[in-house]
């Protein structure tokens, strides 16, 4: 028979196990929060991105908070307001790569753990910041599957190089831009494209003006004996704006051939029946948003924390024979 000290002692030890239980028992249903930051919302690659980001949430058990941050205040204020609500890290592209080390500043104080995507972040001297996790496009090597395409369509059409040009627009402001673009040109010139037939002009704005108005300046530099263009750039806005520049220059779409890189601003024009603009190198938005949130969900729950760089290379080259089957497979053609 127990005495009154040995029932207390099992009364107090059962109410203290339970009091563990309920503590293992929140600690299990807490919620995972964590935060995917992008610059412009409104763009299909974005929302691509987040949606698949929403998908490896849902399969692995956390919830990702969404939020636009189109300019360096509302970066840092969207920061505040995740650790506001108990995110535990986040995974950024920002709207200007140079707020890298304000961002990171800005999320030590918060206590987060921060990954970016598609644009890295650089110091204060223009330098990759290499210390933190990113993830994005294999920039030279895209451009050179980029040149190659055009090269073969080029090839395709029987084109003869003595009488083809190519017009790169670039922006070498942006590295990633610089190296798609020096990746284009890299292709272009093994497939046998005469170095003296390539016309470089720089962009002063990413945008369909920006880059009509920069290929209008190297259309006049073109010799009359200039029959067919290829148009390039870093994506697929910059090529756009060639090949609008083109048509206004009489050239007709079977003699121009424009390919781009993201494919998501390219949908429209794949719609239209003809046009220089050929297609599109189109990267992976889909696994691009779902592996980087799954690795800051691994990061902030077992403290793997996600490889310095990542660099995807995988792209699909859609033209308006494919276009509607490979985005309706990614839920980006509806």
């Amino acid at each position: 028979m127990l005495s009154r000290h040995g029932i207390r002692s099992l009364c107090c030890a059962a109410v203290a196990t339970a009091i563990l239980g309920l503590g293992t028992a929140a600690s299990a249903a807490e919620e995972v929060k964590i935060g995917f930051l992008v610059k412009q919302a409104e763009e299909p690659w974005f929302q691509t991105e987040w949606a698949f980001a929403e998908k490896a949430g849902k399969e692995h058990g956390f919830t990702v908070i969404k939020i636009a941050v189109p300019d360096g205040e509302k970066t840092l204020s969207a920061i505040d307001s995740l650790a506001a609500n108990g995110a535990k890290g986040f995974v950024i592209c920002a709207p200007d790569v140079g707020l890298g080390p304000s961002i990171v500043a800005k999320a030590k104080q918060n206590g987060l753990k921060v990954m970016a995507v598609d644009d890295r972040f650089v110091d204060a001297n223009g330098k990759f910041m290499e210390d933190v996790p990113y993830l994005g496009m294999a920039a030279f090597e895209v451009g050179q599957k980029q040149g190659a395409a055009m090269a073969d369509e080029a090839k395709h059409r029987n084109w003869d190089w003595k009488d083809t040009y190519a017009v790169i627009n670039t922006y070498n402001e942006l590295d990633t831009g610089k190296k798609r673009t020096d990746g284009s040109v890299d292709s272009l010139t093994k497939a046998g494209l005469p170095a003296d037939h390539i016309l470089y002009t720089a962009q002063k704005t990413l945008d369909v003006p920006g880059s009509m108005d920069a290929t209008n300046s190297a259309l006049v530099k073109l010799p009359g004996s200039a029959k067919n263009l290829i148009i390039g750039g870093m994506n697929d806005n910059t090529v756009l704006g060639g090949v609008r520049a083109t048509e206004s220059s009489g050239f007709a779409a079977k003699n121009v051939i424009g390919i781009g890189i993201n494919g998501t601003d390219a949908i429209d024009e794949l719609k239209k029946p003809e046009s220089g603009f050929f297609g599109s190198m189109l990267p992976s938005p889909d696994k691009e948003g779902y592996g980087t949130a799954l690795s800051m969900y691994e990061w902030v729950t077992t403290g793997k924390e996600p490889a310095k760089f990542t660099a995807m290379a995988d792209v699909t080259l859609i033209t308006r024979a494919n276009f509607k089957d490979v985005l309706t497979k990614i839920g980006l053609y509806k």
